[in-house]
């Protein structure tokens, strides 16, 4: 058997013992119970806070795009 048979039989049976193990049914159930947390005390998660902080931002934009258009509407009305 060559060296890349070799890994590839490896690989294919630790793949096969990963699919076996409890570790992704662990791995879930950590998931739903961390999620249950941060809900249950109305913590946000990471994303969350990614999606209103670029909510944030663009709003941020558009306030500062209207004020130079009400200042810039002022200045030709006088």
């Amino acid at each position: 058997m060559s060296n890349r048979q070799i890994l590839e039989e490896f690989k294919a049976r630790l793949n096969e013992a990963l699919r076996a193990s409890p570790a992704q049914d662990l791995e879930k159930n950590l998931h739903a119970l961390l999620g249950a947390f941060f809900e249950r005390f109305d913590l946000a998660t990471r994303d969350n806070l990614e999606v209103q902080k670029a909510l944030l931002a663009r709003a941020q934009a558009t306030l500062a795009a209207l004020e130079a258009r009400i200042a810039e509407l002022e200045k030709k009305s006088k």
